[in-house]
């Protein structure tokens, strides 16, 4: 039995020092995975550019006021119009396609039926 024990620690005392060697650890155990490490600062940057773009954009986050505005009532525009096309009449009451410059705080008014 004796010689039993005798064996197995000249074996423990051989061995474990390798296992100690073997469990530390090395400079490539720490060197963190790239590809993960570039997919999570993707996603990082990803969020970040969404986040931004909702704050600084205000009508991409759906604030938009809309009013009704009942048929035939005027409405005052409030900035100019550029290249609006109309139908403006010529000198003989015909009604000719046109485009002008809408300004602003002019009123416009739908019109029930159409004299073409």
């Amino acid at each position: 039995m004796g010689f039993i024990i005798a064996l197995l620690t000249a074996l423990f005392r051989a061995l474990l020092p390798w296992l100690a060697r073997k469990s530390r650890p090395t400079a490539e155990d720490a060197d963190p995975d790239r590809e993960t490490r570039a997919k999570l600062r993707k996603k990082v940057r990803d969020i970040w550019l969404i986040t931004l773009m909702i704050l600084l954009v205000p009508n991409s986050a759906g604030c938009i006021r809309t009013v009704y505005v009942p048929h035939g009532t005027p409405v005052r525009l409030r900035e100019t119009i550029k290249d609006a096309k109309v139908w403006v009449k010529d000198s003989n009451g015909e009604a000719v396609a046109g485009k002008m410059d809408l300004l602003e705080g002019w009123y416009a008014l739908s019109v029930d039926t159409e004299d073409k």
